[in-house]
């Protein structure tokens, strides 16, 4: 009876995997991940590690797929354990990308970081923020390099201190309100002076007095600890403040808003929502004829408009936030509200990053 001979194939196991590498104690460690997942678990948005890694094993060269002894383990990492050493090696780890790849993500991380800095800063002649494109070039100009280890913000930070060194550049004032009892009220206007900020409106009538403010964003933390030790409250009324508006405007007041604040507040809410509503929701100003060929987004629960606003619309932040919460099975929100949730968001991760 003959026998079937099983001849090799030429083939290669565990190639089209995304590969972590590390090296350590002179020697090179792999792990094989699935494409995409890296990042995600560095920025916390994934949390299941079998969802990242193709196994719970360690090579020195994945490609070829051959394993890294258990001596050369033990005496890297002190342990053998497959899945401990794997989680090193994909927080310390170098993420191997093709070139092309590589300059893209490049590309796309300089973008972000001079979004950040044109959203950060203003010429201190005109008040006015620069261009992304200016931003862009004066980068270009200082060299700047960009760590993909770093995250966006913080290198936004470096950024921002290297400018200030060769152009006229300054950081953006955030607006804060202050209420503080009566009894401190002039200890505060003494530190305000100290710290040179622009005192936009002074109620010190009743209790407990209340000030508006523009300050410099590096003394944000020392004024929050200051107006917090005399049993006050700070609520941020806009992160940053341009000469043709407040931007990035977010309100965390609890209580009943002072007469005298809350027409400026509205009108900074209104503005803001006239940005993200712009391409979505259809003019009252329109016609009969327009109004029946407007078209509904069951997502948002929300008119907006003819057949090219109704793309748009899929394309806007407002849409995408909504659709993340629809997936969690929460109820959408407006165009306000969704605003208003974004901003919390970015606020919480702009004061982990930054150092004021």
């Amino acid at each position: 009876m003959s026998r079937t001979l099983v001849q090799p194939v030429g083939q290669k196991r565990l190639t089209n995997v995304a590969i972590v590498r590390l090296k350590k104690h002179g020697m090179r460690f792999e792990i094989a991940c699935y494409k995409n997942m890296v990042l995600s678990w560095r920025s916390g948005v994934e949390k299941d590690l079998d969802e990242v890694l193709q196994s719970h094993t360690v090579y020195s060269n994945v490609s070829k797929g051959v394993l890294a002894k258990s001596k050369d383990l033990h005496a890297a990492f002190k342990t053998t354990d497959q899945s401990f050493i794997c989680k090193e090696i994909l927080e310390k780890g170098e993420l191997q990308v093709a070139g092309k790849e590589r300059e893209s993500q490049l590309s796309s991380q300089f973008r972000d970081i001079a979004t950040i800095v044109m959203q950060k800063t203003i010429n201190p002649e005109t008040q006015h923020p620069y261009t992304i494109s200016m931003i862009e070039r004066l980068m270009h100009e200082i060299h700047f390099a960009i760590d993909p280890h770093s995250s966006s913000k913080k290198q936004a930070l470096e950024v921002i201190k290297e400018l200030q060194e060769h152009f006229p550049i300054k950081r953006a004032p955030m607006r804060l309100r202050l209420i503080v009892p009566d009894i401190y009220l002039s200890s505060l206007m003494e530190k305000l002076g100290e710290w040179n900020a622009n005192i936009i409106l002074k109620n010190a009538s009743g209790g407990m007095p209340t000030i508006v403010c523009e300050i410099d964003p590096g003394h944000f933390r020392d004024c929050d600890a200051f107006v917090r030790g005399f049993q006050g409250k700070l609520e941020i009324l806009a992160v940053s403040v341009f000469l043709e508006g407040d931007t990035n405007v977010y309100l965390y007041d609890n209580a009943k808003d002072l007469e005298s604040s809350s027409v400026q507040e509205t009108e900074a809410v209104a503005e803001l929502g006239k940005k993200i509503m712009s391409n979505n929701i259809s003019s009252e100003n329109k016609t009969t004829e327009e109004q029946i060929k407007q078209n509904k987004c069951s997502t948002c629960d929300a008119i907006v408009g003819d057949v090219k606003q109704y793309r748009e619309h899929f394309k806007s932040d407002w849409h995408k936030h909504n659709l993340r919460r629809k997936t969690r099975q929460l109820p959408p929100l407006s165009a306000e509200e969704c605003l208003a949730e974004m901003q919390l968001n970015d606020m919480d991760a702009g004061l982990k990053d930054y150092s004021f």
